[in-house]
């Protein structure tokens, strides 16, 4: 049997830096179950939206999250990150 999700996987690596932002993307790739080189993708899509905002940290990135950014309309509603459970 395949397995799903309800969750795109631009929702789940936005939903990991929500409780992570201090995330490598190896940490993401392994947590959201895809590769490296795809949560690079993700992520340089979601911060080309303006979803996240990559800040240095050293070597490393530390992300933050527009929260009140609206998420693509679902069924005719508009949520935002804040609006999310969780």
């Amino acid at each position: 049997m395949a397995t799903w999700s309800f969750l795109t996987n631009h929702a789940l690596v936005l939903t990991h830096l929500g409780r992570q932002p201090d995330s490598t993307g190896i940490q993401i790739a392994h947590a959201v179950g895809i590769t490296e080189r795809a949560v690079r993708m993700i992520l340089a899509e979601l911060q080309a939206e303006g979803y996240v905002e990559p800040e240095r940290m050293g070597r490393r990135n530390r992300y933050r999250l527009d929260l009140h950014r609206p998420l693509q309309q679902v069924g005719g509603l508009s949520l935002t990150v804040a609006s999310c459970p969780g």
